[in-house]
């Protein structure tokens, strides 16, 4: 039997460890990192934005708990980020440094999310975990909740994406098998989303395709070539759920599958990991990964500089 406390830090452990599996692969196509690695499938390097931000969220929704707003979070950026910068912000996304400076304009949420061009980011779904550890077995609250937090940063398919993510995590706490995990994911989004759309024809393709013609297939079917950013929200949850369908739903090889897609492979390996790691728990994540999963050095957010994404996990069980 494994307990909710094991299944979160599963969740948070298996988000960490596929952010920095997958860090030096973003932006790469598959057959770049074929030709680099062969498959990829050991940490080089830290952990990136995706982890720190995920804390700093599990952070705020400790201090307010179901009765969590965008105001809290809005405010929270302002005390905690915006106050803290000297100089430029290290290490973000598009979406966190256009927030950043609708913040500093004075502007409330939701046109916080909505004054900058990268609503549409997955800014909210790579640090939407702990929505769902949060609301264990509730994957409507989750989504609300991820929700609150994305009128902040995000608009249209960016908060999608977030509920997407923090509905699936609430189902995968449950220890639910895949097809029911990525089923919540689609019920939390609206039938013709982009997000939707891109999540059925990626489950598709998951389904369908051999491990060794996946990242093609996909890269056909769900990536937008012409667009020069890789962190749309659309394409990296949908990349990020075939992998780990295609994975089996297995920690390891769930990630390994996500981050040798590329793209924006921090993020998608994190979700993917995220996902996994909830269903399977803490022993599920393979221990030379684990080992590496150390405190975060703050280098995007500094108010999160020490913070171990295992004692993280076991505040949000305590605090449900």
């Amino acid at each position: 039997m494994i307990s909710v406390r094991d299944r979160a830090r599963g969740c948070l452990l298996g988000l960490a460890a596929g952010d920095a599996l997958g860090a030096p692969a973003e932006n790469l196509t598959p057959e770049e990192i074929a030709a680099r690695w062969g498959v990829l499938t050991e940490i080089e390097r830290g952990g990136t934005d995706d982890t720190e931000y995920t804390i700093f969220a599990a952070t705020v929704l400790l201090r307010h708990g179901h009765a969590l707003t965008s105001e809290d979070v809005a405010r929270a950026w302002r005390e905690e980020i915006v106050a803290r910068l000297d100089g430029p912000m290290r290490g973000a996304g598009f979406s966190e440094l256009g927030t950043v400076e609708a913040l500093r304009r004075g502007l409330e949420p939701p046109l916080t999310g909505r004054w900058h061009a990268h609503g549409w980011s997955d800014g909210l779904a790579m640090r939407a975990a702990p929505y769902g550890i949060f609301a264990a077995g509730d994957p409507d609250e989750a989504a609300r909740l991820a929700e609150a937090d994305g009128r902040v940063s995000h608009t249209g398919e960016g908060i999608l994406g977030g509920r997407a993510v923090a509905a699936a995590v609430a189902v995968a706490m449950t220890g639910a098998p895949p097809g029911e995990v990525a089923g919540a994911a689609l019920r939390a989004v609206p039938e013709d989303s982009w997000t939707a759309r891109n999540l059925r024809a990626a489950l598709d393709v998951a389904a369908r395709t051999p491990r060794p013609h996946l990242g093609r297939a996909l890269h056909d079917t769900v990536v937008v070539k012409h667009y020069p950013w890789t962190d749309l929200a659309p394409e990296a949850v949908a990349l990020a759920f075939a992998a780990y369908m295609a994975g089996g739903g297995e920690v390891e090889a769930s990630v390994v599958t996500a981050a040798n897609l590329g793209r924006d492979a921090d993020t998608t390996a994190a979700v993917a990991g995220a996902l996994a790691g909830a269903g399977r728990g803490e022993a599920a994540v393979p221990a030379r990964w684990a080992e590496r999963v150390g405190p975060v050095a703050g280098r995007c957010l500094p108010v999160v500089a020490g913070r171990d994404v295992r004692d993280v996990a076991d505040e949000i069980v305590k605090g449900m």
